[in-house]
């Protein structure tokens, strides 16, 4: 872990925008953020930072790969276009009220590491997205960052496979 990393898990719905996306587009403006308290994260956020790629409404939920911070927060100029369905009347190029980074593939796991597992791992005890958050941007600590990159890489445990 890099002295100077912070981690993070951003969600999305890979109906919406998927790991696969990003692994063929390499870079993407992480725009639509719409709670202040996810925006604030994005604000703390450098280049750099090492990001779970998390997928919600998904079956099953979680973890699918990796991805960094490669551009610091700017204001997210969906916000102020009317025909974004992120548009938001009470920002403007001039007073932007909303962010976005820039977020960088780096890899997609072997296996998904479901929401099921992270609850059931006591070594996760306290993280954010087991805790029923709702809450598309959060922090992640380097200990449990790491425990779940291990999850991830296991063998011989996969929710990528279909039922037998």
């Amino acid at each position: 872990m890099a002295k100077n990393t912070a981690y993070w898990l951003m969600k999305t719905e890979p109906d919406t925008f998927s790991i696969d996306d990003l692994a063929r587009r390499k870079t993407e403006p992480w725009d639509g953020v719409r709670n202040y308290q996810a925006r604030n994260h994005m604000r703390s956020m450098k280049v750099g930072d090492l990001v779970l790629f998390y997928h919600s409404n998904a079956k099953p939920p979680g973890v699918v790969g990796l991805a960094k911070i490669s551009g610091p927060a700017r204001p997210d100029p969906s916000s102020w276009n009317p025909k974004s369905p992120y548009f938001d009347a009470k920002s403007s190029p001039e007073t932007p009220r909303w962010d976005l980074v820039e977020v960088e593939f780096v890899e997609k796991f072997p296996r998904i590491v479901a929401l099921e597992e992270l609850r059931a791992a006591p070594e996760l005890e306290g993280m954010v997205v087991i805790q029923r958050s709702r809450l598309s941007v959060q922090p992640v600590t380097p200990t449990h960052f790491a425990h779940v990159v291990r999850m991830a890489k296991a063998a011989g445990h996969s929710t990528n496979s279909p039922p037998s």
